[in-house]
């Protein structure tokens, strides 16, 4: 037990080694995010992989349609597992309330450290889930394109109504 314990504090000096000297003015997670970063590359590789190997022939590209409808599909699902109220529980375990952030979305600090936090700070970033989301739709369209267009377009949907309940709010305040 002892050794293993100093086996864990040599890879653990060994981490901090590597990445000695960046700093970013806070501590940052860096092995845990190359961690997370192998994570989704392994996984993007596996899909890759199994769309090659797949029956279907691969697209040889996507259409014009299918990558606006993926964009704004990817934006909204990505801001509602990073910023919705009812997602908070999600990722309630890396996070902290700390205020509400507009219309149905609140602001959380992160906590925790290494992997905890990285997770926490890869779930609360609309902008780092987006390549994420992107994969998950665009692999969805390989795979199952009728049931992710669908998909695709419920997110889609409710963003366009998101844009028109912020016009309506904006006409109805510049009325007053």
């Amino acid at each position: 037990m002892e050794q293993e314990n100093k086996q864990s504090i040599k890879k653990r000096q060994s981490d901090e080694e590597i990445f000695a000297g960046y700093k970013g003015g806070e501590e940052m997670p860096l092995a845990s995010y190359a961690v997370l970063l192998g994570i989704y590359n392994a996984a993007f590789g596996a899909l890759l992989l199994a769309a090659q190997n797949s029956e279907d022939e691969l697209p040889d590209k996507i259409s014009f349609a299918d990558l606006l409808l993926l964009g704004v599909a990817t934006h909204k699902l990505s801001r509602i597992i990073a910023k919705d109220r009812v997602t908070s529980p999600l990722r309630a375990p890396f996070t902290e309330y700390v205020e509400p952030a507009g219309e149905s979305e609140i602001k959380e600090k992160v906590r925790g450290k290494r992997m905890r936090r990285a997770v926490g700070d890869l779930l609360t970033c609309p902008w780092c889930l987006s390549p994420w989301v992107a994969a998950g739709l665009v692999f969805g369209l390989v795979f199952k394109p009728r049931g992710t267009r669908l998909v695709a377009g419920i997110f889609t949907a409710a963003t366009v109504s998101d844009f028109l309940h912020h016009a309506a709010d904006a006409v109805k305040e510049k009325s007053r």
